[in-house]
């Protein structure tokens, strides 16, 4: 329908836009099922945390979200949004485990754990890396402003 030409515009089209998605969640300013804290912020105890993914739903202003942590081949925690970076507008773009692999339930791709929170940009999970979060012997904290400023990205959001 679009032609050769049409289709690399729109997926151009689709990539910037993402990318302008994402800038304005890390430059803009819950309520937490797993553990929330007393300000608010999200808490996942370290203890939970294996080579399957946990998954924390939390929900910020009316809008349900969730997150995932996982313990990579080289024993760290690893953290990212329940969403992928390309595909969360259709609202399918969230992330299953199967094995030692998330896998993306609109677009299939593929991700090892140990990639997680490392790869960035493309049909990525949307990381939680260390500026965003605090990680110490116990678990790892994630701030509710942090969290208030990801939401837009779980608009659509149709996790099942």
């Amino acid at each position: 329908m679009f032609g050769k030409k049409g289709c690399k515009r729109f997926k151009a089209l689709r990539t910037a836009l993402a990318v302008a998605v994402f800038a304005a969640i890390f430059t803009a300013g819950g309520t937490g099922y797993g553990e929330e804290l007393e300000n608010g912020d999200l808490f996942i105890p370290a203890e939970e945390v294996s080579e399957t993914a946990s998954f924390y739903p939390v929900e910020v202003e009316g809008t349900k979200m969730e997150i995932f942590a996982v313990k990579a081949p080289d024993g760290t925690i690893r953290t990212a949004f329940n969403t992928c970076q390309v595909c969360y507008g259709s609202g399918r773009g969230y992330y299953k485990q199967e094995g030692s692999v998330l896998v993306c339930q609109n677009c299939g791709n593929r991700f090892k754990t140990s990639d997680i929170e490392v790869a960035r940009g493309g049909c990525n999970p949307v990381p939680i890396t260390s500026k965003y979060k605090s990680v110490d012997e116990s678990g790892v904290t994630i701030p509710k402003d942090f969290l208030l400023r990801a939401k837009v990205i779980f608009a659509k959001w149709k996790r099942q």
